[in-house]
C-alpha cells in the first residue's frame, strides 16, 4: 500500500524512499481518478531489495487544486523522463525541471491535449502544432550531424542529433516515440484477457516478460496462487525468451563493425532457438502460452527431450561465439573503453538489465524479488566492472551460461513435478496490483487497476528499455560517430517498448 501524501510534501517523500539512491525509482506515473469523484495522481514506486518488494508514494491533487508539483529530477536523476510523459499525458507540470520539453507528443500534437485523461476518447483524432527543439552543442569549430528517423535498415524510427568536435561526440540528443500506439489508453474498458493479446504484443523481444508481468498484477489484486507447475513453466519460458535474445544480441553487436563470421554464427544460432520456440508454443514469440491464472498450455516429456537437444547445441555455439571474440584483437580493440556508463551514472539513472549489470550495478529483479521459481534456483546476477561494450558482451556470455543451467534446472524439475494443474480461475474484483519481471533488457514493471467491473481503469507499462534509453547519451561522449551503431546495439535497447 502506496503512502498517500499531498503535493506539497513530493520532495520529501522522494528522499525518503529513494534512500540515497540504494532504493531505485522502478515507475512514476500518472493517474486521472475524476470518475471515482477524486482528481488526478502520481504514482511512484521504488525497489526495496532487502524486502523483496516495492514501497512508495502516491501524490494526490484534489478537483480544485492547481495540477503541479516540485520536479524531483534533482533528487531522483532517474525521475527526468517519467515527469516529461506524466505532462505531456496528463497536463500535470513538473515545477523546476531541467528539460520540460515533449517526450512522447511530437510537434504534430495540439498544446493542450492530454490523451490519457479520461475526458479524451480512446478513438479520438487530432491534429495540431507545438514546438519541440532539438538540443545541440555550440561553438566555433562544432557541426551537427542528424541520423534518422528513417534508418538504412529494418529497425524502429529515433531522430539522434550529434553535436560534433571533429570525430569526437561532444553530445547526443535523442528523440524518440515517433510511432507511440496508446496502448495503455485502448484497454481501458477491457477485461484482463482481452487486453492480454494486446499487451503480450508491446514488443516482439519481450512477450513473456510483459505477459508475466501483467499477469501477476491482475493475481495480486484477485489474491489467487498460481499451480506450482505454471510456475515453472513461466521461469522457463523467460530463460527461454532471454536465451534467444541473448544469442541474437552477440549475432548483433559484431554487425556494428562487420565482424562476418560472428554475425552469421549469431543469426544462425537464433533461428534454431526461433524454431525452439515455435515448436513449444506454435509461435516464434512465445505467445499464447501464460495467461492469467497460470499458462495456457503444458510441456510433455518429448517437448523437454526436444528443449534439452537444441539447448545442448545453442551451448555449444555460443563457446564457439566466445572464443571468435577473444581471439580476434581488432574487434577487441573496438569494443574495449568504447561507450563506458559509469557506475555511478547507472545507479543514478536506475538502469535495469545487462546495461546496469555491466556497470558493476547489480540490479537483476530473479534476485531482487521473489516470484515464479527463482529462488529455487540458486541464481545470482552476473556483473562487470568496465561499463564499456566489452563489459556487456561479456554480461551476456556470463549470463548465457546461468541460463542453460537453470533450463536444465527446470526442465528436470518440470519432470518430477506432481501437480498438474495449470492454472485456476480468477473472478475479477476493483484492485490495483503491480507485477515484475526481467526481461533479456532488464526489469519489465506493470501497474494495473480494475474498476468494480473488473474493467481495466489504467495500465502502466515501464519496459526495460524506458531507464536505459537516457544511457545511451552518456555513452556516447568523447567516442567517435562509427562507434554509435556499436554503443547502440551493446545495449539493444528497444522503440516498441517505449511507444507503447
Amino acid at each position: 500500500m502506496l503512502t498517500t501524501i499531498m503535493p506539497e510534501a513530493i520532495l520529501t517523500a522522494a528522499e525518503k524512499y529513494s534512500a540515497k539512491g540504494t532504493h531505485p525509482l522502478t515507475a512514476m506515473f500518472g493517474r486521472d481518478e475524476t470518475v471515482f469523484g477524486e482528481g488526478y495522481a502520481i504514482y511512484c514506486y521504488f525497489e526495496v531489495p532487502e524486502t523483496k518488494s516495492v514501497d512508495g508514494f502516491k501524490v494526490v491533487f484534489r478537483p480544485e487544486s492547481p495540477l503541479e508539483y516540485d520536479s524531483i529530477t534533482h533528487i531522483v536523476p532517474a525521475a527526468a523522463w517519467y515527469e516529461r510523459e506524466i505532462h505531456d499525458m496528463f497536463g500535470i507540470i513538473p515545477k523546476g525541471h531541467p528539460d520540460l520539453r515533449p517526450l512522447v507528443l511530437h510537434e504534430s500534437f495540439p498544446e493542450g491535449f492530454f490523451p490519457l485523461r479520461k475526458s479524451v476518447k480512446v478513438n479520438a483524432k487530432v491534429r495540431g502544432e507545438r514546438k519541440y527543439k532539438i538540443r545541440t552543442a555550440k561553438g566555433e569549430g562544432l557541426f551537427e550531424v542528424p541520423v534518422g528517423p528513417i534508418h538504412a535498415g529494418i529497425i524502429e524510427p529515433g531522430h539522434f542529433r550529434f553535436s560534433q568536435a571533429g570525430e569526437a561526440i561532444l553530445q547526443l540528443d535523442a528523440k524518440l516515440f515517433f510511432t507511440h500506439r496508446g496502448i495503455e489508453k485502448a484497454v481501458e474498458g477491457k477485461t484482463p484477457y482481452e487486453a492480454l493479446p494486446i499487451v503480450e504484443r508491446i514488443c516482439g523481444a519481450c512477450s513473456i516478460a510483459n505477459t508475466w508481468s501483467f499477469c501477476q498484477a491482475v493475481e495480486k489484486i484477485v489474491g489467487v496462487s498460481v499451480p506450482r507447475r505454471a510456475e515453472i513453466i513461466r521461469t522457463l519460458l523467460m530463460e527461454l525468451e532471454r536465451i534467444t535474445n541473448h544469442v541474437g544480441d552477440l549475432g548483433n553487436i559484431p554487425a556494428g563493425v562487420g565482424f562476418n563470421p560472428a554475425i552469421s554464427l549469431g543469426g544462425r544460432l537464433k533461428e534454431k532457438l526461433m524454431r525452439l520456440c515455435e515448436a513449444v508454443s506454435g509461435n516464434r514469440f512465445l505467445r499464447g502460452v501464460i495467461v492469467p491464472g497460470g499458462v495456457a498450455m503444458d510441456i510433455d516429456a518429448a517437448l523437454i527431450n526436444h528443449i534439452r537437444e537444441v539447448i545442448d547445441d545453442v551451448t555449444d555455439g555460443v563457446e564457439d561465439l566466445s572464443i571468435m571474440f577473444s581471439e580476434q584483437e581488432n574487434f577487441q580493440n573496438r569494443i574495449q573503453t568504447t561507450g563506458i556508463i559509469r557506475n555511478r551514472t547507472a545507479v543514478d539513472l536506475a538502469m535495469v538489465g545487462v546495461g546496469a549489470r555491466a556497470s558493476g550495478y547489480a540490479h537483476d529483479s530473479r534476485s531482487d524479488f521473489d516470484y515464479g521459481v527463482y529462488s529455487e534456483l540458486n541464481f545470482k546476477p552476473y556483473t562487470k566492472s568496465m561499463g564499456d561494450v566489452a563489459a556487456r558482451l561479456l554480461v551476456r556470455i556470463g549470463e548465457l551460461s546461468a541460463s542453460f543451467e537453470m533450463v536444465d534446472k527446470l526442465l528436470d524439475m518440470l519432470s518430477s513435478c506432481a501437480d498438474t494443474a495449470l492454472n485456476v480461475e480468477l473472478n475479477y474484483i476493483k484492485g490495483e496490483g503491480w507485477g515484475i519481471s526481467e526481461s533479456a533488457r532488464g526489469s519489465n514493471f506493470h501497474y494495473v487497476a480494475l474498476d468494480a467491473a473488473g474493467l481495466i481503469d489504467r495500465l502502466f507499462v515501464r519496459s526495460a528499455s524506458y531507464p536505459n534509453w537516457p544511457a545511451l547519451t552518456v555513452a556516447v561522449q568523447g567516442d567517435i560517430i562509427p562507434d554509435f551503431p556499436l554503443i547502440n546495439k551493446s545495449f539493444e535497447l528497444c522503440y516498441a517498448c517505449i511507444d507503447r
